[in-house]
């Protein structure tokens, strides 16, 4: 591990040391998942897990975050967020992120507050605030740690450091709620974030292991790493696709020829705010 990263790492187990015990917001995602690990080495059984099961996160992402918090011995607890009755959410603006980190944090100090614990922290991490994250906003005002942001931790520093501790998350794609691939200012329905569901699964079983599928009313927008372009477009494969999609409720079926490019969704947003 390179010296300046071992720092990093370093700092992040002193400053966990500061708390005599944590909540943390487990997703079974790389960044939290490395939370929780360095969490649970510092602090051991005071340190509780908490995923959110919901329409908008695939069940594959909590039978992870099970199966990893029964591996490191950590108590974990699943609660059931309610974001399709959170109107701000629905409605899809930019703040919807907003919104919905609001809610679930009540839903985490419920779990903390039962449990004597005061602290709740999530997995942000320094390369996070370079985005659009309004999400970000609400954790700020709710006082809610971001222990690898206060530790200089990038994703790649995370990946790093997680492989060297032989997590089984360092080479995990990167993950989002499912209402990221729905455009800003489009109604969030059940129906929609299925469709984005069932149609990235697709694409997952056919090997691409990184993937959005864009919801533009009957058209979805494929982002894919540039690697796997040739691979995509071999005929066989090709018509399973387009045929997979049509059966989910996609007439069109579109390939992004940029690629896959985490936050793309924000870019429309982060041009009028530098305007």
């Amino acid at each position: 591990m390179p010296d300046d990263v071992e720092r990093k790492w370093n700092r992040l187990l002193e400053i966990l040391g500061r708390y005599e015990s944590m909540v943390v917001a487990f997703s079974g995602g790389v960044d939290s998942a490395f939370l929780l690990s360095a969490a649970y080495r510092k602090l051991g059984p005071k340190v509780v897990a908490v995923t959110a099961e919901s329409v908008v996160y695939p069940a594959s992402e909590t039978q992870r975050a099970r199966a990893f918090s029964k591996d490191l011995g950590v108590q974990h607890v699943v609660i059931h967020s309610n974001e399709m009755e959170i109107p701000g959410f629905v409605e899809n603006s930019p703040e919807r992120c907003y919104h919905c980190k609001k809610a679930m944090i009540e839903k985490l100090r419920e779990v903390a507050a039962s449990r004597a614990i005061r602290w709740i922290a999530h997995g942000a991490n320094a390369d996070d605030p370079e985005d659009f994250r309004p999400g970000l906003r609400a954790t700020e005002e709710e006082e809610v740690l971001a222990p690898l942001l206060e530790a200089a931790l990038t994703k790649e520093d995370i990946r790093e450091i997680s492989r060297a501790r032989n997590l089984p998350t360092w080479n995990l794609p990167t993950m989002a709620c499912l209402a990221t691939r729905i455009p800003y200012g489009t109604r969030i329905t059940a129906r929609k974030l299925a469709a984005v569901r069932d149609a990235e699964q697709c694409l997952e079983r056919l090997g691409f292991k990184q993937a959005r599928v864009r919801h533009h009313g009957t058209t979805a927008r494929i982002e894919i790493p540039t690697d796997y372009f040739e691979t995509m477009m071999d005929p066989d494969l090709r018509s399973a696709i387009v045929e997979a999609f049509r059966s989910i409720g996609f007439y069109h079926v579109a390939l992004d020829m940029e690629g896959y490019v985490s936050g793309k969704m924000n870019r429309e947003l982060l041009t009028k705010v530098d305007d």
